[in-house]
């Protein structure tokens, strides 16, 4: 039994309350000596008893008609305080903020779960402490990013939850619900790739952006990468590396699909052929990183795309229903070789929506004639990112990692024609 738990809740809603109150004080004490200037209310003894009083009217009155009164009567104080301090030209509202947020911790304390307490200190605390780093986040933060997340919660959380899980059409064996949540959980992953390379990364190097880019989209790294590499002369090897690097996440990404879309059975499938190319391309992309050349400039010299345009979302929905229905037709008519070939050919475009509708549909085809399909689409696209490589490099250092991705695609068939039978 835990010491705690020995305890009679009021005395440990007490102790919680007194400390967390002390520790915003210290915190707030430190804030205002970075500052360099003097914010008035809000020192540590003055937090701590506020916190305190908060916790006693809240205990007196379960009702909390007490605590709303002095809610009030603080929210007074505070104003007059502030309309003084804002008469000789201080405008700062945190103090007054940070009072009442001080002043709600007794009744988390006494009536919510601990972890939800800590919770609430947590961001408190975070939010006086990271002044300059969130600082640095809000000059860096672009014009339309917040219309941007709009865009994608108004996806998630209002669009999905009406459309009916029902299918398509009889040759369209999924249905829009199914449509939807994978352009929702696709655009998701590509979203917070966007954010890490933009603003976690800005200065990303030429690793990271195949690393963070490959997450978003293989392809379009490569691409990226591929432009970078023309007339680099030899340095074009540490590029060639983040191309790998590319290919090595695609392969992490597309089995994080399979598995958060609810397909464990095929995740588990594809677990050892998707790890072992994912070690391979991490092995290959070290080799090339320790013989490229030392002094190679190490920016990506582009910015990310931004993933969550609404056309975007449109493109991938009309392309995962076309497949579904392209995927019927073929398998009626030619079974899991047809199946087979058309997965060669969907790798020449854009495989997710692909894969995807294989998953989500109902096909008269095994299993591993499935996974068979999913690792011919994603070796020919690695054929196609090979091509992309050399056409837009026109450089022979990218010429190994345009090779080791060719040699993915043959290792791809040698695992369905020998290690899915």
């Amino acid at each position: 039994m835990h010491l705690i738990d020995t305890l009679p809740p009021a005395l440990t809603a007490f102790v919680l309350t007194a400390l967390f109150g002390f520790v915003i004080g210290l915190e707030m004490h430190s804030y205002r000596r970075a500052a360099d200037k003097d914010l008035g209310f809000g020192t540590t003894r003055t937090l701590t008893l506020l916190a305190v009083l908060g916790y006693a009217l809240a205990l007196l009155d379960p009702g909390l008609g007490l605590f709303a009164a002095g809610l009030i009567a603080v929210g007074v104080f505070l104003g007059l305080h502030y309309w003084g301090r804002m008469r000789g030209g201080e405008q700062s509202l945190l103090p007054a903020m940070i009072a009442l947020l001080v002043y709600g911790i007794g009744p988390l304390a006494l009536r919510e779960p601990v972890w939800l307490l800590i919770l609430y200190v947590v961001v408190i605390l975070l939010l006086l402490g990271e002044k300059p780093g969130i600082r640095r986040f809000s000059d860096a933060f672009r014009s339309g990013e917040a219309t941007t997340l709009v865009k994608f919660l108004i996806m998630a959380g209002l669009v999905l939850p009406v459309l009916p899980d029902r299918q398509i059409a009889p040759f369209i064996t999924v249905t829009y619900y199914q449509v939807w949540l994978a352009v929702i959980v696709v655009s998701a992953i590509s979203y917070l790739s966007y954010l890490a390379q933009t603003y976690f990364f800005p200065t990303r190097g030429v690793l990271l952006t195949g690393l963070l880019g490959g997450l978003y989209s293989s392809t379009v790294a490569t691409v990226v990468l591929g432009r970078r590499a023309h007339g680099t002369g030899p340095e074009g090897r540490m590029i060639g590396t983040a191309i790998i690097l590319a290919t090595a996440m695609m392969y992490l990404r597309l089995w994080a699909l399979i598995l958060i879309l609810g397909h464990r059975v095929t995740a588990e499938e594809l677990a050892l052929p998707f790890a072992v190319l994912f070690l391979l391309s991490g092995g290959v992309a070290w080799l090339l990183y320790r013989g490229s050349y030392a002094g190679a400039s190490d920016t990506s010299g582009e910015s990310p795309r931004h993933p969550l345009e609404f056309s975007t979302a449109v493109l991938f929905a009309a392309l995962f229903v076309f497949f579904a229905a392209l995927a019927h037709f073929v398998v009626r008519g030619y079974g899991a070789g047809g199946l087979q070939v058309l997965s060669f050919g969907v790798g020449f475009t854009d495989i997710d929506p692909f894969i995807l509708a294989l998953l989500a549909g109902k096909f008269h085809v095994g299993e591993a004639a499935i996974e068979a399909a999913i690792l011919i689409s994603s070796g020919s696209n690695n054929l196609l990112k090979a091509g992309y490589a050399l056409g837009l490099a026109r450089n022979r250092a990218v010429a190994p990692a345009a090779l080791w991705l060719a040699l993915t695609f043959l290792l791809s068939l040698a695992y369905v024609f020998w290690g899915l039978r």
